[in-house]
């Protein structure tokens, strides 16, 4: 479940975001101090959208809802708020789930190398412990344009405090009126909650 984050003021968040430059600077291994401050990377995404143009460069996707980005000499990773895509595989003789990979390759499509923005709603749950965040490209909402093809369903299970779920639930509807994507699959389809706990790791 989300955590819910007390974020400081912007002058501490940048006196913060400077010092770590400064250390990154001097020879710091950059896991090693993200893993000393997780928060800071919360934090960063809370300051004013004018600052956050441009500084994040997708630089991996991971599955139509999991991605990597790059920025502010920090490495983030990110779980796109409001929706779940289909699995894939992520280990040998583990099936993939219809449309899994179509996802993970149409949100390569719109977003990898190319710089974005990114929303933050709060670290997810251990152990990952992802950004849960809205991505922009050019203004249009990434994870909205994932469920308007038909690669996504709405995350309803504890949506994040602040997300106006209704862009979501509405484009939603019509990819299902429209048979988008994995919709096509009518009677067949299964949610990626239920895939999981199908074929999760005993």
């Amino acid at each position: 479940m989300a955590v819910r984050v007390r974020f400081p003021s912007q002058a501490l968040i940048l006196s913060r975001v400077l010092a770590v430059r400064a250390h990154l600077k001097s020879g710091v291994p950059v896991k090693k101090l993200i893993m000393t401050i997780p928060f800071l990377i919360t934090c960063l995404l809370a300051l004013p959208t004018h600052l956050l143009a441009g500084e994040f460069k997708v630089t991996k996707v991971y599955d139509g809802d999991t991605i990597m980005a790059e920025g502010h000499d920090i490495v983030i990773y990110v779980l796109l708020a409001g929706i779940d895509a289909p699995e894939i595989a992520t280990r040998k003789g583990q099936p993939q789930q219809p449309y899994g990979q179509e996802a993970k390759r149409y949100l390569e499509g719109l977003i990898l190398n190319k710089v974005v923005d990114i929303k933050g709603y709060g670290i997810g749950p251990y152990p990952y412990n992802h950004l849960i965040g809205e991505i922009y490209l050019q203004d249009e909402n990434i994870n909205v344009g994932m469920i308007e093809k038909g690669l996504a369903e709405v995350w309803l299970e504890r949506p994040p405090e602040g997300l106006n779920i209704a862009p979501y639930l509405e484009a939603e509807r019509e990819a299902k009126a429209a048979r988008r994507g994995m919709w096509l699959l009518g009677q067949d389809y299964m949610s990626p909650r239920d895939w999981r706990k199908i074929h999760a790791r005993k």
